[in-house]
């Protein structure tokens, strides 16, 4: 039997919730509209300095409605930008999500690193952390 597309977007729209009532708690706020804006502004910044080929892997794995807004205005044959470092990654982040300051930014970076080393496997998150130079892997490392 077939699900129908309203389980098929309620299985999706649940884990979805899991992830971002998860992040909400490693954030330490009641805000699901919080969470979801770092998550979205996370997954943007660590999309675009992977490889097309990585950034795809990573979204393979990603919840149908959070795989949404992963690839949304994503440009696979545009420019990428280069973070070498951490306060470059970190900086990126704050454009897409104003309002954070320096510590709240990192701390809620490595809780979207924590919260995406629960769910995709440890194989793909070593393909992701091994694209990284080393000032940004530290971060993965805070993280665990």
């Amino acid at each position: 039997m077939h699900p129908t597309s309203a389980e098929l977007f309620s299985e999706t729209i649940e884990r979805t919730g899991e992830w971002l009532l998860q992040l909400m708690q490693e954030l330490g706020t009641s805000h699901p509209q919080q969470a979801y804006s770092v998550l979205r502004a996370v997954l943007h910044t660590l999309r675009d300095r992977l490889t097309v080929g990585e950034a795809a892997d990573l979204g393979a794995q990603l919840p149908m409605l959070i795989r949404g807004f992963y690839y949304e205005g994503w440009r696979p044959s545009g420019r990428r930008p280069k973070f070498r470092h951490r306060t470059q990654f970190l900086q990126h982040v704050k454009q897409l999500y104003p309002g954070l300051s320096d510590r709240d930014c990192e701390s809620a970076t490595r809780a979207v690193f924590r919260l995406l080393a629960n769910h995709v496997s440890a194989g793909e998150m070593q393909h992701v952390k091994d694209q990284l130079p080393p000032d940004l892997r530290e971060l993965w490392e805070l993280a665990a």
